[in-house]
């Protein structure tokens, strides 16, 4: 369940939101989502996403002739958006672009490309299908349609070592021993290999962005997070370790982005 916090910068200008996907795709696609400007901004719009170990297709609703794709980030992003923006977005679970599109993730990780690169079939459908007085939701059912198409001519990756690691890392929120809890059966190159390809880092970057998905999970006010120590709960070490990770995940210190 990846987090991206609400746009806060500008207020009630600037909205962001997710719909999910139809039932049949929510094991491969988390959500659809837009972030658009209600009115015009007096200035650029400095928009930051958090690292989230997703891999998104997005693009502006008035270009849709221009879509990119985002990879997997270990750390924060920030765009300079205009001051009249309406993007959209689809958010794919973990190791599903890969196999959907059969791509490396780590050819597209801490950095974006244009789709027509990576995927020419899926650029132009946008390109073709996509209209920019169109609403959320008719472009949800024009998706929904598409990637149901798409996924039932894939075939995915059954290797059961990769989901076991990937479900090991999840249920402990991030916090493993990788040498020890992620012993399933191969060795620590062919892991390195499996989440080069499938997540677009490292087992142990791959950890540290869900130990950090969890904190923003947690919602814990500044006030909490001092009297419950909820860092060493979560696996950081002391609280200069915890601000420090959190900083490079989010952009700013907890403080900032709890503020109360």
């Amino acid at each position: 369940m990846p987090v991206q916090p609400t746009v806060r910068q500008s207020g009630e200008h600037v909205v962001y939101r997710e719909i999910a996907p139809d039932v049949s795709l929510r094991n491969i696609i988390y959500c659809y989502w837009e972030l658009k400007t209600k009115s015009p901004l007096e200035e650029q719009f400095e928009y930051r996403v958090v690292s989230d170990g997703c891999i998104d297709i997005f693009f502006e609703l008035s270009r849709p002739e221009e879509s990119f794709v985002m990879g997997f980030c270990k750390k924060f992003t920030e765009f300079p958006l205009d001051t009249s923006i309406h993007y959209i977005g689809i958010r794919f679970l973990p190791t599903m672009f890969p196999q959907i599109f059969n791509v490396d993730a780590a050819l597209l990780s801490n950095r974006f490309e244009a789709l027509q690169v990576i995927h020419q079939e899926t650029a132009i459908f946008i390109a073709q299908n996509i209209n920019p007085g169109f609403i959320l939701e008719h472009i949800k059912s024009i998706f929904d349609d598409y990637f149901t198409d798409t996924v039932s001519k894939v075939n995915f990756n059954t290797d059961g070592r990769l989901y076991k690691s990937l479900a090991i890392i999840l249920k402990n929120k991030g916090v493993v021993n990788l040498n020890e809890q992620l012993d399933i059966g191969i060795s620590q190159r062919q892991l390195r290999r499996l989440f080069r390809f499938y997540i677009g880092d490292t087992a142990k970057t791959f950890c540290k962005v869900v130990r950090f998905q969890n904190i923003l999970r947690a919602k814990p006010s500044t006030q909490s997070l001092r009297k419950s120590k909820l860092f060493f709960d979560v696996g950081y070490y002391d609280q200069a370790h915890f601000i420090k990770e959190f900083k490079n995940h989010y952009g700013v210190t907890p403080t900032r982005a709890f503020g109360r």
